[in-house]
């Protein structure tokens, strides 16, 4: 069933959905989730100066959790101070009259649509989920509750993780021996980095949800998965290049680990939801299906 083809419930019996009438439910579905976001900046803008010294230029702050939890596991594997990673001390400037106001804007926006992202992805969910067919929408029950769970187990995993080893790498790379180069970064350009790691990172976490998705609209299968875990990994080798700004190998190696466990998930989860797509189906089973698609 096509999501222009939605059907609606009205008084004695049914009737289509004319397409004005998808774009008008699509309208109220943005705005809603317009207004979500705008509360959510609303209330971040109000405690800027908390959320940016406590929480923005944590990967900046010496006494960061993630730096202090290194050092920590370190000395548990009497490994000395071979884990404790200082962070490079970093002088931010703004060169506009408005950079800095202009960038409490950007942390107020961005913050709200992390912070609202579960009722955004809710009303999505209102919007497209119509469309689907009873087999698919079985067991979606706790679909907002994973798909916001692995977003933000992302986001939290790029600000704790990949946000201090990148930015102690990029902000402690010097050019030359002469020291003649001193990494003076706008507060900009440190927000754009910053929300690209976090967002990145967030989205990234999603596949076993999306593996779960396609394998109810039978688009993939968990063999064809298998199949192609090579090129999983190169695709995935790729992505970390894209969601860290650094170019340093282990940077890449922090995003890339968790991405191919993730795809390991997927393939876990894709048997499971293939399994409960066909059990009281009179579909051909999975080898036969990859034969026709091929």
């Amino acid at each position: 069933m096509s999501i222009f083809n939605r059907r609606i419930e009205e008084e004695g019996g049914k009737s289509e959905m004319s397409f004005i009438d998808h774009l008008e439910a699509l309208r109220m579905h943005i705005i809603r989730s317009v207004l979500a976001i705008l509360i959510m900046a609303i209330v971040i803008f109000y405690f800027r100066n908390w959320i940016f010294d406590n929480i923005i230029t944590g990967p900046l702050n010496e006494h960061f959790i993630t730096y202090r939890a290194m050092c920590h596991l370190g000395h548990l594997l009497h490994l000395g101070n071979s884990l404790c990673v200082p962070p490079v001390k970093i002088n931010m400037q703004s060169n506009t009259f408005g950079g800095q106001f202009l960038s409490s804007i950007t942390l107020a926006f961005v913050g709200g649509i992390i912070a609202a992202f579960p009722y955004i992805f809710w009303e999505f969910w209102r919007f497209i989920k119509p469309a689907l067919k009873k087999k698919e929408t079985q067991n979606t029950r706790f679909i907002i509750f994973w798909v916001s769970f692995f977003f933000f187990a992302g986001a939290a995993f790029g600000f704790f993780m990949l946000g201090p080893f990148t930015f102690n790498f990029l902000g402690g790379f010097q050019l030359g021996t002469q020291h003649l180069v001193d990494t003076r970064p706008t507060l900009a350009d440190y927000f754009d980095n910053l929300t690209n790691i976090i967002l990145g990172c967030g989205i990234a976490f999603e596949l076993p949800v999306l593996a779960v998705l396609l394998t109810r609209i039978g688009l993939i299968t968990p063999s064809f998965l298998k199949r192609s875990r090579k090129y999983a990994i190169v695709i995935i080798l790729i992505v970390a290049a894209f969601i860290t700004p650094s170019p340093d190998w282990y940077s890449q190696m922090i995003v890339f680990t968790p991405l191919m466990c993730l795809y390991e998930l997927s393939i876990i989860v894709s048997k499971r939801a293939y399994k409960q797509y066909t059990a009281n189906d009179d579909k051909p089973g999975e080898d036969e299906q990859e034969k026709e698609w091929s």
